[in-house]
């Protein structure tokens, strides 16, 4: 499967390494608007397939996007001095408005990834524009909460002593502040965390799903603090998801989609457990909350609600 990366920044050139680490795509092409960035990523690349996959790695133009099977969305401006998020959010939807109605005129069938921050309303307005065109819905997918629902299970795993592939657990609403630690459904080796902690002689106190919560939902910030921006995990992240799209594995992951209700709010693109596969997302499941989390659910909603409405009536 060919599969095109708009924007070769970190996220987008990790991204592309991680895919060729995996072997996901037969072809990987990196577009930017810096011809000369991108270039040199898909060089340096392509120097490490003799020790991976014999994946193409080349840099090209939104027309070279012919044929695509996927077609990642990175590109995007940073936040000035003084800039409100509103004004951010504007300033990406028109960079957005540019870009994916020329790669659906070459790629029409393609799943685009949105990793774009605030990467649930990007995922909105990409699926507004993409719907114009005639593609459905479930073709157009945030990334959303893919990489929290990795950060929560890596520290359970780490608190309970077993592997993260042993955990299921979600993290579910707004890639953000807001987003919503699923614990009344969190799970190992098909018991509640809460009793295979107590059968392995490991406390959950309130005070630990205190310190796991605030480690999930600052993660960006201690690493923003120390290098400036996240990029390994998300990118590792998109490789995945991508993966699960070209082998149609018809897999369980949290990403964000625009979503005909949840919690009485209509339309609004969130992260929920959702299977993927070749044609996108295949079904939603909503899960079963309690009532506190209902509560924070909906609260987390409502606040990606206000944030689309302010930008996507004008686009």
């Amino acid at each position: 499967m060919k599969i095109g990366i708009v924007g070769a920044g970190q996220v987008g050139s990790t991204a592309a390494y991680a895919m060729m680490l995996r072997g996901v795509g037969s072809e990987i092409l990196l577009v930017d608007r810096n011809a000369d960035l991108a270039a040199a990523q898909a060089h340096d690349i392509l120097h490490g397939t003799p020790f991976a996959y014999p994946v193409r790695v080349c840099a090209g133009e939104v027309a070279d996007l012919d044929g695509a099977g996927i077609v990642l969305l990175t590109a995007g401006a940073n936040q000035k001095p003084g800039e409100t998020r509103l004004d951010l959010l504007s300033r990406n939807a028109e960079i957005f408005a540019g870009i994916v109605p020329n790669v659906l005129a070459v790629a029409p069938k393609a799943v685009f990834l949105v990793a774009t921050n605030p990467v649930d309303v990007m995922t909105q307005i990409t699926s507004i524009l993409a719907v114009r065109h005639g593609v459905p819905a479930e073709r157009v997918i945030g990334s959303g909460t893919t990489l929290d629902t990795a950060r929560f299970r890596a520290l359970l795993a780490e608190h309970i002593g077993v592997s993260p592939n042993s955990i299921h657990a979600h993290v579910l609403g707004e890639h953000g502040d807001s987003e919503v630690l699923h614990w009344s459904g969190a799970v190992a080796g098909g018991l509640p965390i809460a009793e295979i902690t107590r059968q392995m002689g490991r406390r959950l106190e309130e005070a630990d799903r205190s310190r796991i919560d605030k480690a999930v939902r600052r993660a960006a910030d201690i690493i923003i603090k120390g290098k400036g921006a996240t990029w390994f995990g998300i990118g590792a992240g998109l490789a995945r998801l991508a993966q699960i799209i070209q082998d149609d594995e018809r897999a369980l992951v949290t990403c964000s989609m625009v979503t005909p209700e949840c919690q009485g709010v209509r339309d609004i693109a969130l992260s929920l457990p959702r299977l993927l596969g070749a044609g996108g997302v295949v079904a939603t499941l909503m899960p079963i909350l309690d009532v506190g989390e209902r509560v924070e659910l909906k609260k987390s909603v409502e606040i990606l609600k206000e944030a689309a409405d302010g930008v996507c009536r004008n686009i």
